[in-house]
């Protein structure tokens, strides 16, 4: 199945008309012609069973056939909060894996210790399109703004609220304290980890602290590590 994503169908939706980037991709490298179908999405669980009408490479015009409603096959929902990484690409490859494994929202938080504190949040978004369109996923994981960390710690109120910092002490391992189909938030700090201040704030906030390991894993290996946990958790 090649799988397309357009934001704006609904079950109202007739007809859709390809933009002259999409229209070349169906017409000049798939090769689809009149009277062929292909799919879409609109990251909100909905399939879009459709036939090409009119295939143009600068306009491709699709009708929709029959729509279907895909339910969420995950018990779970998991909102990861994690620190830009220094290279973009880094992260980057987190969000295409994150997306291809299950994760549900992303907010990026910018600690006392964060070497970058700015995204492109086109970018991402592109990158986690992309992802659930390759996966042959119909739900669209949400990326939120970027915002500053004691922000986020006001406004989260998810069941289940995790901590992987590297401070030494003792910390049971996050696969002992996850709970199969829990709603939970998981902090992912920068390279140099999240200061004193702000793991003691997340601690009054009802943050259980976790490790992953005895390694001390970067950033962006952090964050899909607990992202697999929670998903084996689940299985």
């Amino acid at each position: 199945m090649q799988l397309f994503y357009n934001p704006s169908i609904d079950k109202n939706t007739n007809e859709i008309t390809f933009d002259k980037i999409e229209s070349r991709h169906v017409v000049k490298v798939l090769r689809k012609k009149e009277g062929d179908y292909i799919y879409l999405t609109n990251g909100k669980g909905d399939l879009f069973h459709c036939k090409i009408s009119v295939a143009n490479d600068k306009k491709c015009l699709i009708n929709v056939v029959d729509i279907e409603h895909k339910k969420q096959q995950r018990k779970y929902y998991l909102h990861l909060a994690i620190a830009p990484t220094k290279n973009n690409d880094r992260l980057e490859w987190f969000l295409e894996k994150a997306t291809e494994i299950g994760i549900d929202e992303i907010t990026p938080i910018i600690c006392d210790n964060s070497e970058r504190k700015f995204i492109k949040p086109e970018r991402l978004k592109k990158i986690i399109i992309s992802a659930m369109k390759q996966s042959l996923k119909f739900y669209l994981p949400k990326l939120n703004e970027v915002v500053t960390l004691s922000e986020f710690l006001k406004q989260n109120q998810t069941q289940g609220k995790y901590i992987a910092h590297c401070v030494e002490n003792e910390k049971p391992l996050m696969k002992d304290v996850l709970l199969p189909q829990e709603s939970s938030t998981i902090l992912i700090g920068p390279e140099g980890d999240f200061s004193f201040s702000e793991i003691e704030k997340s601690l009054q906030k009802g943050y259980t602290p976790i490790t992953l390991g005895e390694a001390r894993l970067r950033t962006e290996t952090a964050a899909l590590v607990s992202v697999m946990n929670v998903s084996f958790i689940n299985q």
